[in-house]
């Protein structure tokens, strides 16, 4: 993986773990949504954490993106409406971040601000 992949990577793990830091854990919030909020920080630190330790071995982040997109559907799974479609669309997002294929990954970046709009609403 060139340096520049492996950029976009981790400034992918960077933003959706920014994003998500905040979307659901302001004061006063439902449980689920503090909840939530930590089991999304968890996947993406974990996200963020391979892309660390994966460098130039591509296998090891296609499988790190894979993985992470399994973990947001299962977390998907636990909920309901607008923030099950959030996740399930974070987890498309993560499937499409390849190593060989630096397009597909800045195209699905671009769908993150959506996204994190998406789960601030149904957090909110």
């Amino acid at each position: 993986m060139t340096p520049p992949r492996r950029r976009l990577a981790v400034a992918a793990a960077t933003l959706i773990l920014a994003g998500f830091t905040t979307a659901c854990g302001a004061v006063g919030q439902a449980v689920d949504c503090v909840s939530f909020t930590q089991e999304l920080n968890k996947i993406t630190n974990e996200f963020s954490s391979s892309m660390g330790t994966a460098a130039t071995d591509v296998k090891a982040i296609d499988k790190a993106s894979q993985e992470t997109a399994d973990k947001l559907k299962a977390l998907a799974g636990k909920h309901e409406g607008e923030l099950a479609s959030a996740l399930t669309d974070m987890a498309s997002l993560f499937e499409g971040i390849k190593a060989d294929d630096p397009a597909a990954a800045t195209e699905a970046m671009g769908k993150l601000p959506d996204i994190q709009a998406k789960v601030t609403s149904a957090c909110s």
